[in-house]
């Protein structure tokens, strides 16, 4: 009796002992996980140092931090005309004012096509501390801009989280769906459709839910879900997510743990798509990215 008792003793001290060391294991994937996400939203094409988003109409949109100009970036660093953006209906072409010095990486331009309205690909133009590319929102032609000394870059160094819970790391698989779309609506209003593979389903509480995923390419698939702690504790419209294509089997894992803040949380200069009706949870996940305080 005293053999099994001390072998019972032995195997209970070995899975406490696996499961702690699972668990360190886990939360440290989570600090990487956080720290590469901190350093991401700093970095030149983060969304921390965003500064502005000047939508285009047709024609002549003259730039610079004076009143006369059709887009006004008041800034001391700024001159009062920097040059312009000439809108067709074909392509965005950039024409620098005399006497600045505007850049497509290290050479001076003048005047330069950036934008080709079929193709949706952008030229990024710089002039000392400022960078711009031009993004198309379905009809909308406007200009992304930031300043790489943006004063949140400085202040911002963390975003509050949930403590990391295994419990909120749930297995899941892919429901295939019918339809090869799932319609989404962004915070201009508007609705288009974005290529789904479906579904993915997963018990919380003994209970079955499922949320829409959508598939941008690459090796994850992307979620946007609303919860009970939209607006109380983490951001108000929702949160994202991504997670692992499926296997062979149609498995692969959520991750609540790195839900996180949409662009809109750190700048009103972004053009978020929100979740859509069906992937809103009724209840709270307390895991992932809290509420963002920039000073």
């Amino acid at each position: 009796m005293k053999y099994l008792l001390n072998i019972l003793f032995i195997v209970s001290c070995l899975q406490v002992s696996i499961c702690h060391s699972q668990e360190k294991t886990f939360k440290e994937d989570v600090a990487q996980w956080d720290a590469k996400r901190i350093a991401s939203l700093k970095s030149a094409n983060g969304w921390v140092n965003l500064a502005g988003l000047f939508w285009l109409a047709p024609g002549e949109n003259k730039f610079g931090a004076a009143s006369d100009n059709e887009i006004v970036f008041n800034d001391p660093r700024f001159p009062a005309h920097l040059g312009m953006f000439v809108l067709t209906d074909k392509e965005v072409i950039w024409k620098t004012a005399a006497g600045n010095d505007v850049y497509n990486k290290q050479q001076k331009v003048d005047q330069i096509s950036i934008f080709d309205l079929s193709k949706s690909e952008s030229i990024q133009l710089s002039y000392a501390t400022f960078r711009w590319i031009i993004i198309k929102r379905e009809d909308r032609i406007g200009v992304r801009f930031r300043d790489l000394d943006h004063p949140n870059l400085k202040t911002f160094q963390h975003i509050e989280r949930y403590k990391p819970s295994l419990k909120w790391k749930l297995d899941a698989t892919l429901e295939p769906s019918l339809y090869a779309s799932v319609s989404i609506t962004n915070v201009l209003g508007q609705t288009y459709q974005m290529p789904s593979p479906g579904k993915v389903v997963f018990e919380v509480g003994g209970k079955k839910y499922k949320l829409d995923v959508v598939d941008e390419g690459g090796d994850e698939l992307f979620i946007l879900f609303g919860d009970e702690t939209n607006a109380d504790h983490t951001y108000e419209s929702g949160r994202f997510m991504y997670i692992p294509k499926p296997d062979a089997n149609g498995h692969t894992v959520l991750d609540f743990n790195k839900a996180l803040n949409p662009p809109c949380a750190f700048s009103s200069f972004a053009t978020c798509p929100l979740p859509p009706k069906q992937n809103v949870l009724p209840f709270a996940v307390t895991a992932g990215e809290k509420k963002v305080h920039l000073k």
